[in-house]
């Protein structure tokens, strides 16, 4: 007999913590390798952990609700014969809170490095070991902790959460030294509106995925200035060419050929014209980003929305373009997503066509600066212009609705963005292979 350390596995550069939702297994049930043993949730995706070895379940280290630091043993399993070798995944493990001291400013750590660690036993809170060791390191007292407001499930501070508070404080001290002392001005709390209930409501809780939905979106709001530019576009000739060769794309590639890669492969072109818009924005700097990794909102079966992200679609021809498009919808549909699907996202499309609306006004996806809407695919008489004259025809049309953060994109970027889409559609050979 030998025990085995079931780990929670490294699950994407930016994932440095989950929490269990559900145990699958109990103690003293046979495991097959490769079966799921438990179900973790991150910030934006439910996923399995599954068991490297096969073995009977002997310990359970966490429970319901614990939030579990990425390379921490959350169970034992004990196997037949002799040692067990953690597979590759195992070994790929991170150390989350090295990789979190690396993101801290030197300057303030230097200025704290002497402060007393705090008694985090005198709080009723909970707090994840992750999220101690940068309160610690950070010099941020329990009573700070405590008032920070928590995005994570049941308002725990995650480390985003922590992150922000430092970078905040750090601004606040620069802001001090360098300005003016100023008259304080009173900001009047917003509070929501009472809701009365009668008899006949039901009353029903947001889900953990609504709650996180709900927290993003309000504060990308607060966040960014939004503003909308909207624009029609004639898709005629990408609809005549989609319909003559869809049946021969699948029989060849396999793969089910919709509108949505076309459109992104157009977007993609678009940011590479414009890298103003796929930066994203960090108190008062600007971060050009280098690849171009397109989020596709997607809803889920529950009504929910996820956001998984096609890395360097720059680089893609419409082939693998709608491989990526079909793969990520499809493992969103089915709750395969990992969390590393959703991260690393540098400009978002939303497909608000699928129901029926003609263009939208989107949320951006915080922190990135641009969301583009598409609009549902409509036949409409429209003016046709040719040599001998002008006359009424009938043209498949479509608006592009551009969402952008007027803090660091005006007007003129935001236009010329969304019109740069729009050529490229309107521009689409319909003799071209694909």
């Amino acid at each position: 007999m030998a025990k085995f350390e079931l780990k929670l596995p490294k699950m994407g550069e930016s994932v440095a913590e989950a929490t269990i939702t559900n145990w699958l297994k109990s103690v003293g049930e046979k495991i097959e390798a490769d079966e799921a043993v438990l179900e973790i949730a991150t910030d934006k995706v439910d996923s399995e952990v599954p068991s490297e070895v096969s073995g009977t379940l002997t310990e359970i280290l966490f429970q319901v609700n614990d939030v579990v630091k990425v390379g921490q043993t959350i169970a034992i399993i004990e196997t037949e014969g002799g040692s067990a070798a953690p597979s590759p995944v195992a070994n790929a493990v991170a150390a989350p809170v090295a990789e979190v001291a690396k993101t801290v400013d030197p300057e303030t750590s230097g200025a704290q490095a002497a402060v007393t660690p705090a008694d985090f036993k005198s709080s009723d809170k909970f707090f994840s070991p992750l999220v101690k060791n940068i309160a610690t390191a950070e010099g941020i007292s329990v009573a700070e902790l405590e008032n920070i407001n928590g995005s994570g499930k049941e308002g725990r501070v995650t480390k985003e959460d922590i992150l922000k508070f430092v970078e905040s404080r750090k601004s606040k001290v620069e802001s001090q030294v360098t300005t003016k002392p100023v008259a304080a001005q009173v900001t009047p709390s917003v509070q929501a509106a009472p809701v009365s209930v009668n008899g006949g409501d039901e009353i029903i809780e947001m889900d953990r995925m609504r709650k996180l939905i709900s927290g993003y979106m309000v504060a990308s709001v607060q966040t960014s200035a939004h503003v909308q530019s909207f624009i029609e576009v004639d898709v005629t000739n990408i609809v005549k060419w989609r319909e003559k060769v869809k049946v021969a794309f699948e029989k060849r590639e396999g793969e089910k050929l919709t509108f949505t890669p076309i459109m992104m492969e157009a977007v993609a072109k678009a940011l590479k014209d414009f890298p103003g818009m796929n930066i994203s924005v960090d108190g008062d700097y600007i971060i050009k980003r280098k690849n171009i990794n397109l989020g596709m909102a997607a809803a889920l079966p529950n009504g929910n929305l996820i956001v998984p992200v096609i890395k360097n679609a720059d680089q893609l021809n419409l082939v693998g373009m709608a491989k990526a498009v079909n793969d990520l919808g499809n493992r969103a549909k089915t709750g395969k997503l990992k969390p590393d699907d959703t991260q690393g996202g540098t400009y978002t499309v939303t497909n608000v066509g699928t129901f029926g609306s003609v263009f939208g006004t989107p949320i951006i996806n915080q922190p990135q600066v641009g969301i583009l809407a598409l609009g549902a695919i409509r036949k409409v008489p429209a003016v046709i212009e040719t040599p001998e004259g002008d006359f009424i025809g009938i043209r498949q049309k479509m608006f592009l609705s551009h969402s952008y953060d007027h803090r660091v994109v005006d007007g003129a970027l935001g236009g010329s963005f969304v019109k740069r889409v729009a050529d490229y559609l309107e521009a689409f050979d319909p003799n071209r292979d694909y």
